[in-house]
């Protein structure tokens, strides 16, 4: 089997786990707006096995990338293959790119709505605290932390 080969091979698997990542992360969007933390748990499983196999398989074609002549420090592999006049493998690997930018931007907007249900918690526990009207300041971590005295509804 040519380096070419195996690379189409590799890109190949990367799409089609791209693709089951992106069902996953889509999955995962739906259970956080149902706020459904009990299903995400394995989700997170299989996005952490599908993301474990997608790194190993890019390491392996940036080996086989260099086996071919690419240099890291002159550019994007994408550039090298296309220059290379190797159609079909720029085409399998901007499909890869295209497909890793859809999950990219997935992951960012399930981040955003993990940031908003835990900036709600916070206010709710603040308010069950007694110290939601307290003065806030950021900390070393960038959370958010009451300054001042405050005035506890109950304690356990």
């Amino acid at each position: 089997m040519s380096t070419v080969d195996k690379l189409q091979a590799l890109l190949d698997q990367d799409i089609e786990q791209l693709g089951q990542l992106k069902i996953l992360l889509e999955e995962e969007k739906t259970l956080l707006g149902n706020a459904d933390v009990r299903g995400i748990e394995p989700l997170t499983e299989q996005k952490n096995t599908l993301l474990t196999a997608i790194r190993d398989r890019a390491r392996q074609k940036v080996h086989l990338l260099v086996e071919m002549g690419f240099r890291p420090d002159q550019g994007h592999p994408s550039r090298f293959i296309r220059s290379a006049g190797l159609t079909e493998l720029y085409q399998r690997w901007e499909s890869a790119q295209a497909s890793l930018a859809d999950c990219h931007a997935l992951n960012q907007q399930n981040s955003k709505v993990v940031s908003h249900l835990q900036a709600r918690l916070a206010k709710l526990t603040d308010i069950f605290r007694g110290s939601s009207s307290q003065q806030k300041l950021y900390g070393a971590t960038g959370q958010q932390t009451s300054v001042g005295q405050r005035n506890m509804l109950a304690s356990a």
